[in-house]
C-alpha cells in the first residue's frame, strides 16, 4: 500500500432543481426520499413541505411514504395513493387523487375528473383544519395505483 494516498471523501451535491424549482429526488420509498425531497424545496416551501409532511403523518398514522416523478407521495400501504405535492416556481401544488370526493371541494379543477388540487403560495396562510380534514377523508378513500 505505500504511495497509495487515500481520496477525500466526496462532497455530496445537493440535489438539482428542475423547472419551476422541483428538485429532482430519485424515486424511493419511506421517510429518506421524502425527507430529501422536502430538504431540497427552495425557500419559503422546504418550511410549508415539513409542515404538511407533519400534518399527513399525524392525521394518518403509519401513512406509507415516496418520492415518484420528483414528487411525494402519500398513502395506505396495498391501497394505494391519495396526495402528493409538486414544487412551482411561485407556489406548491397539493394534489389529491379522489378530491372529487372531498366535502368541501378542494378549490383547484383538474382535466382529470377525480382530482382536485390545492395551490399554496408564500404568503398564503395554510388553514390546516381544513387541510387535515382534506387528508382524513382522502386517506379513507380507494388510493390511486402509481
Amino acid at each position: 500500500m505505500a504511495g497509495k494516498t487515500a481520496k477525500p471523501p466526496q462532497a455530496k451535491q445537493p440535489p438539482r432543481l428542475l423547472s419551476g424549482g422541483n428538485p429532482q429526488i430519485a424515486k424511493g420509498y419511506g421517510e429518506e426520499p421524502v425527507q430529501a425531497y422536502i430538504a431540497a424545496m427552495p425557500g419559503w416551501k422546504s418550511a410549508l413541505g415539513r409542515r404538511l409532511d407533519a400534518l399527513v403523518t399525524s392525521a394518518v398514522p403509519g401513512v406509507a411514504k415516496a418520492v415518484k416523478w420528483n414528487s411525494p407521495f402519500y398513502g395506505i400501504e396495498g391501497e394505494g395513493w391519495f396526495l402528493s405535492y409538486h414544487c412551482f416556481e411561485k407556489y406548491i401544488k397539493v394534489a389529491f387523487f379522489r378530491g372529487a370526493a372531498l366535502d368541501p371541494l378542494p378549490p383547484g379543477t383538474s382535466k382529470q375528473k377525480d382530482v382536485r388540487y390545492l395551490d399554496i403560495r408564500e404568503n398564503d396562510a395554510l388553514d390546516e383544519a381544513r387541510f387535515t380534514d382534506w387528508v382524513k377523508q382522502a386517506s379513507a378513500l380507494p388510493g390511486e395505483r402509481m
